[in-house]
């Protein structure tokens, strides 16, 4: 007997976690600008209004490296209002 593996409807709270890391990861890269071979933007909650925020570069899983990473302090739409170190434009 083959068993449907059925999928979890996704909650509200993760919804919207997904949609502010995305703003975050926006707000990153409109300051930073894009760098060649943009492999992804990793964002992870460190607290309250923190996250910590990885630029990786790369071809592929295998060669991906972290090209920078920034602690931000974000407002409630995700806009970032501060970042250590300082978010400067490099692409």
């Amino acid at each position: 007997m083959v068993m449907q593996q059925q999928e979890t409807p996704r909650t509200d709270a993760a919804r919207d976690s997904e949609q502010l890391d995305a703003e975050i990861s926006e707000h990153v890269l409109d300051a930073l600008g894009r760098p060649r071979n943009l492999y992804s933007v990793q964002v992870r909650p460190l607290w309250q209004d923190r996250y910590r925020v990885n630029v990786f570069v790369g071809a592929d899983v295998v060669s991906a490296r972290i090209a920078h990473s920034f602690f931000v302090i974000v407002d409630r739409e995700g806009t970032v209002v501060a970042a250590t170190p300082r978010i400067t434009k490099e692409y």
